[in-house]
C-alpha cells in the first residue's frame, strides 16, 4: 500500500475551492492541520472565514471529495474549529494577490438597491471534474457548483436584493443568513470580471458563450 502524504493533500485541495470568494481553501488559509495515520486515513482541522456561512456543509463535502482524489485515501475526517479565528493575515501570499489584500483601489461603489448584476465570461470544466470561470480577459477563476448556479442568478434582471432572496431558497437558509455573502459574492465576481454591475434604465449586457 502506497503511503499519502500530507503535500498530496495539501495539493490536492488547492483545487478545492472557497464557496464565497474564488481562492482554494489552502490560500485562503483555512486549512489548520493535516494529519494521515498509517493506514491512510486522512483527518483534516479546518475554519470558516464566518461562523454564519451559509454553505457550510457544501465546503466540508468540496473538501472530502478533493482528499478522496489522492490515490491511497481510505477515510476522511474533516474537523471545523474556530479557533484562532480566521482572519485575512492566515492568507497566503498567492491568495492576498489574488485578491489584492492591503492594496487600495478605486472602485465605483455598489447601489444594493438598484444595481443588476449580469454574469459575464464562461464556465469550462476540466478533465478532472473542477470548474472554472473564464473572464473575457481568459483569467481562469477555480470555482464550485455553488459558485456557478449563483452566477447563473446575475442575468441582469435581478437586483442585489432578489439575488439574496434567491439564494436563500436555493440554500434553505433565512434571509439575513446568506445577505452578508452574497453582497461578498457579488464584490469578488465584479472585481473578477465575472459580472457586470447594470441600472435598471441601461441595456443589459448578455452572457458570453
Amino acid at each position: 500500500m502506497s503511503t499519502v502524504t500530507s503535500q498530496q493533500i495539501l495539493d490536492s485541495l488547492k483545487q478545492c475551492m472557497d464557496p464565497e470568494i474564488p481562492i482554494n481553501v489552502v490560500d485562503m488559509g483555512l486549512i489548520y492541520g493535516v494529519n494521515v495515520s498509517t493506514d491512510n486515513k486522512v483527518n483534516i482541522k479546518m475554519t470558516m472565514t464566518t461562523r454564519g456561512c451559509p454553505l457550510h456543509d457544501t465546503l466540508v463535502s468540496d473538501v472530502k471529495r478533493y482528499v478522496n482524489k489522492v490515490p491511497g485515501v481510505n477515510d476522511v475526517n474533516v474537523e471545523i474549529v474556530w479557533e484562532p479565528i480566521w482572519t485575512p493575515e492566515k492568507m497566503s501570499e498567492a491568495g492576498k494577490k489574488m485578491i489584492n489584500f492591503g492594496k487600495q483601489k478605486t472602485i465605483t461603489p455598489i447601489n444594493y438597491e438598484t444595481a443588476m448584476p449580469q454574469g459575464a465570461g464562461s464556465v469550462v470544466k476540466q478533465e478532472d471534474g473542477s470548474l472554472i470561470l473564464m473572464n473575457e480577459h481568459d483569467q481562469g477563476f477555480m470555482v464550485n457548483q455553488a459558485i456557478i448556479d449563483f452566477w447563473k442568478l446575475c442575468n441582469g434582471q435581478r437586483k442585489i436584493t432578489d439575488l439574496v432572496d434567491s439564494f436563500a431558497k436555493i440554500t434553505g437558509l433565512q434571509r439575513g443568513q446568506v445577505e452578508k455573502e452574497v453582497l461578498q459574492l457579488v464584490q469578488q465576481l465584479r472585481d473578477g470580471g465575472l459580472v457586470i454591475i447594470g441600472e435598471p434604465e441601461v441595456s443589459n449586457v448578455q452572457f458570453k458563450r
